[in-house]
């Protein structure tokens, strides 16, 4: 009658930081940083947008983004990045990545 252990299936993948690496110099592809504004001041993925996924207008600032892009979506350690693609799956975007373990396992350079 109730499964309460029966989870949704992911909407999104999980990638490793050198797939995430990789996809970075592909086209039509837009790395976002959904840290907060102070992380992403002391370090980022060089191109990378920040949209903080705990402000208040986090869906808000996503909505308008053309949906015909592939999203490179990363965090400190993949959780809060793992939360912004189920929200941005949810809206209708059908190509976001997370970064597995964050920008926390990134061993490529930072700006």
């Amino acid at each position: 009658m109730f499964d309460f252990f029966k989870s949704k299936p992911k909407n999104y993948e999980d990638i490793p930081v050198g797939e995430f690496h990789n996809l970075m110099l592909q086209p039509n592809t837009v790395v976002i940083d959904v840290r907060t504004a102070g992380e992403f001041a002391g370090g980022k993925i060089r191109g990378a947008r920040n949209i903080d996924i705990m402000s208040r207008d986090f869906a808000k600032q996503v909505q308008n983004l053309p949906k015909d892009k592939t999203y490179l979506i990363y965090c400190r350690s993949g959780n809060r990045s793992g939360q912004a693609c189920e929200i941005m799956a949810d809206m209708g975007f059908e190509n976001c990545k997370n970064m597995a373990g964050g920008i926390m396992r990134w061993p490529f350079e930072t700006v």
